[in-house]
This record gives C-alpha cells, sequence and structure tokens, in this order.
C-alpha cells in the first residue's frame, strides 16, 4: 500500500544562505548571549596552546635524562664499560669549558621554554620557590606543569566550555520558542480559503515536529560552531608558528596540502543527506496526517469496523517514514568514519615522510599533537554539515509556511466600530473558491436590517454557509461588496468586526477544558454569575448541574464527552454570553430532540429582540417567523419573500416544506 507525500501548494525551495540568514534575524535579538558564547568558545579554544607550548621542552628534557642515563655521571657506559680517554684538559680550560656548557644549557633551556615561564619563574622566586636547578634543569618545570599549570587550565577550559554552551543553548531554545509562536500566529492569520487547501494534519507535523528537530540542532549546532573553528584555528595556527620557527617549511607545505582532504568526505556527500532529510521530513508528516485523521473520525473508524485497514495504511506510512529516515542516517553515518579514515591514511602518510627525511621526534611531536587535537574538532564539524543539511530541509518547510500569504487584508486606515445601527447590504456579491469551478455564491443581493431575522435555505452546497462565511467575513467576495451601514466590511477593524458579530456553527467544536471555560471562550472576563446565566437561556443550566462536577466537568477533545445536544446547547450559551448585536446560526438547533429544541427556540427568541439574525437551516419549521427568507440553488438567491409569501408562489419552497411535511 503506497502513500506518497505531496508538496503544499505554498512550498517553495531556499537557498543555504537565505536559509539561515533567515535564523539569524530571530537570533539578533539574543545576541549578547550569543557573542557571550562565541567568546567564550572562542577563549576555550586559547587554553590549548599552553599545552602545545609544553610539549617541545617537555620532550627535549625526557631526551636529555635518557642521554644522562646512559652515559652515567662518572663517564662509563650503561654496559659498565669506561668511555673513551681523552688528553686531560687544564684547570682554566676545563672551568672555562664547565662555563661555557652551563650557559649554553642555560641558554637552550629558555629557547625551549614556553614565553609565559619565565614570568611564572619569577612570581615563584618572590615566593620563596625555585623551579629551576642550578644548572638549568627542567625538573622545576616540569612539576610546575603537571601540578599547577595544567589543572588550571582544565579548570579554566571547564568554565569556559559550561558557559559557551549554556548561553548558546539558552539562545537557540529561545529563537525555537519565537519559530513556533510566529508559526501558529502565521497559520491563524489565514483566511478559511487557506485551510480549504492545506492538509491539517501535516500542517500540525510542521508547527511541532520541525521546530522541535531545529531546536536539537541549533543548539548543537551554535555551541560546536563557538569552539570546533576556533580550536581547529588555534591548532593550525601553532602548527604554522612552530614551522617557522623551527625551519620546517617542507613539513608545513605537506600539512597544507593534506589538510582539505578532511573535507572531502563532507562535500561529496552534503546534497546526498539534505536529499533524504527533506524526504524522511516529508514522510514524517504523512504520518502526523494519519494519526490526525484516524483520531478526527474515530467514530466513524469504530462504526464501520475499520480499525485493521486504518492500522494497514499507517504501517505503510511508518515503513516509508523508515526508510526514508535509515537512508539518511546511512550516509550522515558514513561522513564520520571517512574522515576518520582519510585523517588515518594521511598520518600514516606524514609519519612515512618524517622517517624519509630524518626528522627527530622531538621535532615532529609538537606538530602532531595539535594535528591529532585537529581530528576532534573536524570531526564535530563533519557531523556538524550533516546537522546543517538536516536543519536546513526542516527550516525550508518553516519558512514555506511563514511566507504563505492567505490573510484577508486588513487597510491601515480600517473604520474602528463598536456598534450596528441601521442595516448590512449584501449589493450584487459573488463568491468562488479557488479549487472550485464554478461559484459557490453567485451575484447575491439583499438587505439584513437591524432587529430583524433572515433566513436561508437551500439544499446541500447550495452555497448557505458560504453566505454566512462571507457575512462574518471569513472570505472576502470576488465581485460586488457587503456593507454595514453604509461601511464595507473590508474598511471595517478586523477586531471591531468580529466583537459584532456572533456565530453558533453547525459542527459543534469545544475544547478540553471545563464547561465554564467552554462557554466563557471568547468572554473571559466574565463572572460565573453572568455564565450560569447564558447557560440558563440556553436551558443547559439543568443538565449541567446533574453532573457532580457541575460547571468544572471537562468536555473531552471537541466535546465528545458530551452529547450532540449538550454540545449544541454550550455552543449557544458561549454565543449568549458574549451577546453580540449579530447572530449567525447556522443549523443551531440540528442536534436537539424535539423538547429540548421548543427550548432553546423559546431562548433564541428572548436573545433575538432587538439583535440582526441570520439563520441557515434544514429544518424549515424553526424559520416560520423569519422577516425574510431566501431560497439558494447553485449559489443563486431563487426565491425569496416571507413564509406564507413563498408558500404561496408554490415554487422551490414549497416543494421543500411539502417534503418536509411543514405546510399548514
Amino acid at each position: 500500500m503506497g502513500i506518497e507525500y505531496k508538496r503544499e501548494f505554498f512550498d517553495r525551495d531556499y537557498s543555504l544562505g537565505e536559509t539561515y540568514g533567515r535564523v539569524w534575524k530571530y537570533a539578533r535579538r539574543y545576541r549578547l548571549r550569543i557573542v557571550i558564547g562565541i567568546v567564550t568558545g572562542m577563549l576555550t579554544a586559547g587554553t590549548l596552546v599552553p599545552l602545545f607550548q609544553v610539549i617541545q621542552p617537555a620532550l627535549e628534557k625526557v631526551s636529555a635524562n635518557e642521554v644522562e642515563a646512559v652515559i652515567g655521571e662518572d663517564g662509563s657506559s650503561a654496559a659498565g664499560e669506561p668511555a673513551a680517554e681523552a688528553p686531560a684538559p687544564s684547570a682554566h680550560a676545563e672551568g672555562k669549558h664547565q662555563a661555557k656548557s652551563k650557559l649554553e644549557r642555560e641558554l637552550a633551556a629558555k629557547a625551549t621554554l614556553p614565553s609565559w615561564y619565565p614570568k611564572a619563574e619569577k612570581i615563584a622566586r618572590k615566593c620563596g620557590i625555585e623551579l629551576q636547578t642550578s644548572e638549568g634543569g627542567m625538573s622545576g618545570a616540569l612539576l610546575l606543569i603537571a601540578v599547577f599549570v595544567i589543572p588550571l587550565i582544565a579548570v579554566a577550559r571547564f568554565g569556559l566550555l559550561f558557559l559557551s554552551q549554556y548561553c548558546l543553548t539558552w539562545a537557540g531554545t529561545k529563537v525555537v520558542a519565537d519559530l513556533r509562536v510566529d508559526i501558529l500566529r502565521k497559520i491563524q492569520e489565514q483566511s478559511m480559503q487557506f485551510y480549504g487547501r492545506i492538509d491539517v494534519g501535516q500542517l500540525m507535523t510542521r508547527a511541532t515536529a520541525d521546530p522541535q528537530m531545529v531546536q536539537a540542532v541549533i543548539q548543537n549546532m551554535l555551541s560546536e560552531l563557538a569552539r570546533a573553528p576556533f580550536e581547529i584555528l588555534v591548532s593550525v595556527g601553532f602548527i604554522i608558528w612552530f614551522a617557522v620557527a623551527n625551519h620546517m617549511l617542507p613539513t608545513l607545505v605537506l600539512i597544507g596540502v593534506g589538510m582539505p582532504a578532511f573535507m572531502l568526505p563532507i562535500v561529496t556527500l552534503g546534497k546526498v543527506i539534505r536529499k533524504w532529510s527533506l524526504r524522511s521530513l516529508q514522510r514524517n508528516s504523512v504520518v502526523g496526517r494519519r494519526v490526525h485523521e484516524i483520531l478526527t473520525c474515530i467514530r466513524v473508524v469504530k462504526a464501520y469496523d475499520t480499525e485493521e485497514f486504518e492500522n494497514a495504511k499507517y504501517d505503510a506510512a511508518m515503513h516509508n517514514l523508515v526508510g526514508a529516515t535509515m537512508r539518511s542516517v546511512r550516509w550522515g553515518l558514513m561522513v564520520a568514519p571517512m574522515v576518520e579514515t582519510v585523517g588515518i591514511l594521511l598520518l600514516c602518510g606524514f609519519l612515512v615522510w618524517c622517517f624519509t627525511s630524518h626528522v627527530t621526534l622531538a621535532n615532529v611531536l609538537p606538530m602532531l599533537a595539535p594535528l591529532l587535537l585537529i581530528y576532534k574538532p573536524v570531526k564535530q564539524m563533519s557531523n556538524l554539515q550533516v546537522s546543517i543539511e538536516v536543519t536546513r530541509a526542516s527550516l525550508q518547510r518553516i519558512w514555506s509556511v511563514l511566507d504563505v500569504d492567505f490573510r484577508l487584508p486588513e487597510r491601515p486606515s480600517a473604520v474602528r466600530k463598536t456598534s450596528f445601527n441601521d442595516k448590512i447590504v449584501f449589493d450584487d456579491v459573488s463568491f468562488r473558491y479557488e479549487t472550485a469551478e464554478r461559484d459557490a455564491v453567485s451575484h447575491a443581493s439583499f438587505e439584513l436590517p437591524r432587529g430583524k431575522m433572515v433566513a436561508v435555505v437551500g439544499g446541500t452546497g447550495s452555497g448557505k454557509t458560504t453566505l454566512s462565511g462571507l457575512l462574518a467575513r471569513f472570505f472576502d467576495p470576488c465581485e460586488g461588496r457587503i456593507t454595514m451601514d453604509g461601511v464595507d466590511l473590508c474598511d471595517v477593524n478586523m477586531s471591531d468586526l468580529r466583537r459584532l458579530v456572533g456565530s453558533v456553527q453547525q459542527e459543534t467544536i469545544l475544547f478540553n477544558d471545563t464547561i465554564e471555560e467552554n462557554i466563557k471562550y471568547g468572554s473571559p472576563s466574565a463572572t460565573h454569575d453572568a455564565v450560569v446565566a447564558a447557560a440558563k437561556m440556553a436551558n443547559a443550566h439543568e443538565f449541567i448541574m446533574s453532573q457532580p462536577e457541575g460547571y468544572g466537568r471537562m468536555c473531552g477533545e471537541k466535546g465528545f464527552a458530551l452529547s450532540g445536544g449538550e454540545r449544541q446547547r454550550i455552543a449557544i450559551a458561549r454565543a449568549i454570553l458574549r451577546n453580540p448585536p449579530i447572530l449567525i446560526l447556522d443549523e443551531a438547533t440540528s442536534a436537539l430532540d424535539t423538547v429540548t429544541e421548543r427550548l432553546v427556540q423559546d431562548a433564541l427568541a428572548n436573545l433575538m429582540q432587538n439583535r440582526t439574525v441570520f439563520a441557515i437551516a434544514h429544518r424549515l419549521s424553526t424559520i416560520r417567523d423569519a422577516d425574510l427568507i431566501l431560497v439558494m440553488e447553485h449559489g443563486e438567491i431563487v426565491e425569496r419573500g416571507t413564509h406564507d409569501e413563498l408558500l404561496a408562489a408554490n415554487g422551490v419552497y414549497r416543494r421543500l416544506c411539502d417534503m418536509q411535511k411543514t405546510s399548514p
């Protein structure tokens, strides 16, 4: 069972510079923390320099000790044989030779000491501590390095590394949090046209899973970028300095030629990794879509006993996801071993060259130590390349969402409107959905006076709900215009319009919260007494109080813990509490039984006094008293009038009444 991912209509590709350049627009508001993290990361790399500087003096000391052990203080060799005899020098010549040898040893020792050692020695002398023997030996220096310098460097490195990672992780977390907020804000800004074209399950994956992946990678990426490049820079800088200072330019050239080979696996595999990472994300969206559809339609799944069918489809989606993920993982895992293999081969070649060129161990090891230390940051950089490609795929999907623009335009000079005083006019209004072949509403013209009730009837797909959506400005007309008190709805402040128009939809959706919070939704400052009063007007108070939790009862996901009639009455109570001057009732009583329907109709009759009501109904008995009834077919208003007038016309409305047996 094949399940393929389909790109959304708003998906687009972004260059590497554009992808990560936009991340910086989010990150720059936290630039102080980022700067601290980067600087401390650079200083962490700088702590390697003292370690590099002590390598050669330590090696030369070890070499000198080995020579002394072989020759022996009495002039005999380690094998017990006397050294070759030499003519006995005069006392003056011997003293001069000893002084010269001592001076040479001191100069040699100072030449190989790190630049900071004389200062340390001076401070130690002030404290009464001698770090060198009278012969200029390095024993004291080695002791200093072992018990003071290296522990001090280790503590400093720990503190700098912690500070760097903390600051960068904090900044990365804030960046992703801002991304999540902007994604949700952008999604909610879109018009209903947008939601009619997208897959909600895949959109949920973009809003949740993609930022989560970005969060994990950005934190590591910033941390590694702050440290690894500078560790490489410090190591390479020391190699260059050491080679120049010790006249080893051929060795430097050889290292310079071999170093770029480290980057070969990264460059070679980068595009492949990005390709399969993007495919893995796309198939993960399919998995998210399947879960969303199953949970949303669980009642249908149960009713038709299709659990195994849905399990098979989900298993196929998971199989595709695992395949793409493992392809991406396989290519990603190849990078580090390839870098390691190239590094080992280059090191072996370098050692062979040193052997054939008769380079001494004391001269080559100070260069090999930084090369070995480079391995870890280079490996981190190779893993970073994998992370960059994976994150780039997620960021492209995020930027595609943030760049889509299906918002209803709101003019900067929008009219503030706090009340509805006269009438609403539909003036030759037509509307067509972008994916449709014909108009959903065609040339609709009528008036909706203040305090009156206008009802719309018609078959499924006739355009009734679209007409109510135009009134609430979920859409804008393609032709014509809708005015409120003479002001085009497109010119009215959107927030003001939402406060003036309340609605009870055919499909009642409640939040997974208490009954009271659902009634208060949209009116957060309402008191408990106001909530109870609204519930009583909607005839919901009795069934609410019949439960032990009362108004604190949880409604469940989408209100599934309640019956259809209970959900509908809570939705009506919510609209009553908001108390808008204009009400849209889209099949508001369709889920109620006969007795409850009459009670709710009485409550709505009280509510509709001095208010404008736009009602949509299939049950024609609920709109007998409407001031104007519009009959729609295929998006057009084919009849209009009162109940009695339409019955007398003996047209479409009369046929609908006869079908429902509602005519007198």
